[in-house]
């Protein structure tokens, strides 16, 4: 069994990287309990037992730390420009290298508290409610590696969708600069890890300020392999972002 301390938790939430500014999160998937007794169990043995099924499910994500401001990318000012609004979530480990596993949700930011008493460490804390399943993903592009001109992102095996499940997809950018900067992101599939065929899955929309999207696609997808392309146009262009992917 792998014991592991709560030290290194990155955290991303629209267009904002929070891992620096929060210190506590609790992301949270579950069904509803319902009560499904009857006079005539399925055996005796049953006989004086409760049964229960499942029935709607639902996830959330809450989140505490210390108040920063002054751009998009900040836990105030992204707080309030997502207030009310579906956005992107997504928690993985410190590193954050592709293939690190991670958590999306696409959640309703229901919630924001700033400030305490006299004397305190300026808090804030957030809570949001899903909308999507909580979905357990993967990291498909890392947040520290700087992109400014076109490219592919690293393969990475996931595996097939099934006519019953949809192929997740979270992106946050986190920083740009340049002149008239644009960003497309694109997550492929293929069939192995040389990406002879490429089939496009889902397209983010074109990004040119701090900023997050999600999206999903229904299955199913035969392929196993996924990865990303980036293009990116504009004068010195230079992009941070970071891409989630997952299954449910």
């Amino acid at each position: 069994m792998t014991v592991r301390v709560l030290t290194d938790v990155r955290l991303f939430t629209g267009g904002a990287d929070l891992t620096s500014v929060s210190n506590k999160l609790e992301l949270a998937a579950e069904r509803e309990e319902k009560d499904v007794t009857t006079f005539l169990p399925e055996g005796d043995a049953d006989l004086g037992w409760k049964k229960v099924t499942g029935g709607l499910a639902s996830g959330s994500a809450n989140a505490e730390g210390f108040w920063a401001a002054g751009d998009a990318g900040q836990v105030d000012d992204r707080s309030f420009i997502d207030l009310g609004g579906l956005t992107g979530w997504t928690a993985c480990p410190k590193g954050a290298a592709v293939g690190s596993p991670a958590y999306l949700l696409k959640a309703l930011r229901g919630k924001y508290v700033a400030g305490g008493s006299v004397g305190d460490v300026n808090p804030w804390s957030a809570s949001a409610s899903s909308t999507w399943p909580v979905v357990r993903s993967v990291i498909m592009h890392p947040p520290g590696t700087a992109r400014t001109s076109t490219g592919n992102g690293t393969a990475v095996q996931v595996s097939a969708v099934t006519a019953s499940q949809y192929l997740y997809a979270s992106l946050h950018v986190l920083s740009v600069s340049g002149t008239t900067p644009t960003l497309t992101v694109v997550v492929e599939s293929d069939v192995d890890n040389t990406f002879g065929s490429p089939a496009t899955q889902i397209t983010f929309s074109s990004a040119n300020s701090i900023s997050g999207q999600i999206s999903r696609v229904a299955g199913a997808i035969t392929d196993t392999w996924y990865r990303i392309t980036y293009t990116i146009t504009g004068g010195s262009p230079s992009y941070l972002f970071v891409v989630s992917l997952g299954i449910a």
